[in-house]
Formats: structure tokens, sequence, C-alpha cells
């Protein structure tokens, strides 16, 4: 709800500015990509975007109910290529990858997925819908019937962006989750990474657009380019994330 209220409030005529002007941008953004875009806030030259962070999923969901940011980021490519054929978004670009890896607190005695399984183990997964999720179901289908079955025996919840499945690992309240590297990076130490073995690895790319209708659709375009090659890629670089696959 919160996320709504934030991409709500931000329309005002003072926002749109003249020319020369600094244009104010709403961008409706994955939670996973909270410390990279707000790392590039004030260097998008000409644009001031207001951010709101979310499960991709969700933030979707709002654009459907008639909320319109002017940019649209999420942390997979079939969602923004579902709002596209539904008329909502703009052709969608990739413009990012990432790694799922098991997290886990940094004294923890789990060393590899083989562990999660075991009694006594409490596992935190994203819900089906949201991208992290989606990624992880991948991960159990490539494992064989009984060991995905002992591992979701173990699953306590399912959240409904990264940020929360972190939060429950960093409170003590699980010992595992899947979850992207980046996440994990931007604990400072208090979580570490297990890497998935090759063959389980989801393909991880991250895809966006304009929002149709967009209410600074210029501007919007102005950010899109800096997420794409700009100041916002830099800093994607910088927090782990990889380039984008070669068109």
């Amino acid at each position: 709800m919160a996320g709504v209220l934030a991409v709500a409030g931000c329309g005002d005529d003072d926002d749109a500015g003249g020319a020369g002007e600094t244009q104010r941008v709403i961008v409706s953004a994955a939670a996973s990509l909270t410390e990279a875009l707000n790392a590039c806030q004030n260097d998008v030259d000409g644009v001031d975007p207001s951010m709101s962070f979310a499960g991709s999923d969700e933030l979707a969901a709002q654009i459907r109910q008639g909320v319109k940011p002017d940019v649209f980021l999420a942390a997979n490519t079939t969602i923004p290529e579902d709002l596209a054929k539904e008329g909502l978004l703009s052709d969608p670009v990739e413009y990012a990858t990432n790694q799922l890896v098991l997290a886990v607190p940094s004294d923890s005695d789990i060393t590899s997925i083989d562990d999660l399984g075991e009694d006594g183990v409490t596992v935190v997964l994203g819900s089906e819908s949201v991208p992290f999720g989606s990624y992880t179901r991948e991960v159990l289908s490539r494992l064989g019937d009984a060991q995905s079955k002992a591992i979701l025996d173990n699953v306590r919840s399912n959240e409904p962006d990264v940020k929360s499945a972190i939060g429950k690992l960093t409170q003590g309240a699980a010992d595992a989750s899947f979850t992207y590297n980046t996440d994990v990076e931007a604990t400072d130490g208090a979580l570490k990474a297990i890497e998935l073995p090759e063959e389980l690895q989801p393909t991880v790319v991250y895809g966006g657009g304009i929002v149709d209708g967009a209410p600074n659709a210029e501007a919007a375009q102005t950010y899109l380019d800096s997420v794409t090659e700009g100041a916002c890629a830099q800093a994607l670089s910088e927090a782990g994330f990889g380039s984008a696959p070669a068109a």
C-alpha cells in the first residue's frame, strides 16, 4: 500500500518543470534495485527521480489498477513483456543481470543447498509471483523430487519481495533463503552467499520500460537511458549487477 501512496503522491504540476529545468520522474522499481538506484539518485542530468520500491509483481499490479509511474523496472523480463502485450508499457529493454544464490547468516553452518532439507532448518522463499520466488522454483524443479520436497517442507514463509526475505535472515527468523547476490552484498557482511551449482542456476535478467501514458515520458526516457548506459548503469555495476545480454 505504501508503494501506491508513494507513486500517487508525486504528480503535481510543479513537478513538470520547463525547458532546462529538473524534471520529476516517478520510478517503480524492483526491491533488489534499492541500493543501486538510490546511489544514482542525484546523477541523472535534468531528472529528479521519485522512487518506489517493492516486488515486481506488486508494482505491475498497481500499473494494471491505473497507477501511472513514468518508469517501471522489474527483476525479470516476463512481467514487463506481459505489461507491454497489454498495452501498458513501451517495448521493454533489458538492462541488467543478477545471480541467484543461497543466502545464510555469516556464522551459519549451512554450506550448500543439500543442507536445506535437514531437520530443524528453516527456509524462507519468495512467493511464486515475484521474480526471485519464480527463479527459486526453477532451481527446485531441477532437484530430485525427494530433495525438493524436503526443502519445501522446511519453508516457513513466502515473502513478497527480496528485502523481506533478507530481513528474516538478518533478524534471525530463518536460517536460509534463495536471494540475489547483490542483496547479500548489501548486508555488509551480515549474510554470506553460497553459490548454486551451475546446473541449477537460473538465468536472471532484468527488464523495464516506460509506462503507457507516463506523466513525463520525455524525462522518463532520459532516466531509462541512464539505467541502460549512463550513471545508473554504472551504479548497478558497482552494486554487483551484470550487464544486460547483448541484443
